[in-house]
């Protein structure tokens, strides 16, 4: 039976698809929201973990779904803002799920902020791969931005990223097409006969 602090905290949890990304102020454009950004990071740890051989894909999951989810409570900053403002993170967390049945991830949530161990590395990592994917797919759309970003995207390729997998997996998406997935798979291309 869930209590009233569970079913609060699931309708928070809805609330973060209203939550926009910070950098949506320089695009000019819209973005994937953050609970849009949370489930892509949440496959991309997953397909990350399973190329660096880490093990625990439990707590991989764990942590890719809950690395964003206090910003239910102080929203998400460009990395202009975040020049300026300083969230407690922590503490939206700890609030957030204290008096639920979910309380043991604020642990989770502190074992990804302290990025010492290879799951929270691999999360990091696909926190930023993300954004070179949504990159990708503005440039498909003409978005001139991505192009603009491509030198201080590399240099977190080069300085930040964790594990190599990733920083390879930044190598090939900078490579890949975007409309590869859906143009291979439709109809057309599948069925011979389609349209006769």
């Amino acid at each position: 039976m869930s209590t009233p602090r569970d079913l609060e905290l699931l309708f928070e949890i809805g609330s973060l698809r209203h939550v926009c990304r910070g950098w949506r102020q320089h695009l000019g454009t819209d973005c994937a929201n953050d609970l849009e950004h949370t489930v892509r990071v949440a496959f991309l740890a997953l397909a990350l973990a399973r190329q660096e051989g880490a093990p625990n894909e439990e707590l991989i999951l764990k942590m890719a779904l809950t690395h964003d989810i206090a910003e239910t409570r102080v929203s998400d900053h460009s990395y202009i803002q975040k020049v300026y403002v300083e969230t407690d993170e922590a503490r939206a967390a700890h609030d957030m799920f204290s008096g639920t049945i979910l309380a043991d991830l604020k642990n989770i949530i502190a074992a990804f902020e302290s990025r010492q161990s290879i799951e929270a590395k691999i999360v990091k990592d696909t926190d930023n791969l993300d954004i070179d994917l949504e990159l990708k797919e503005l440039e498909e759309t003409g978005h001139q931005l991505p192009e603009k970003w491509r030198k201080f995207r590399r240099l977190i390729r080069d300085e930040k990223f964790y594990t190599a997998s990733a920083k390879k997996m930044w190598d090939e998406i900078q490579e890949a097409d975007p409309s590869s997935w859906h143009i291979a798979a439709n109809k057309w291309m599948k069925i011979p006969d389609a349209g006769k």
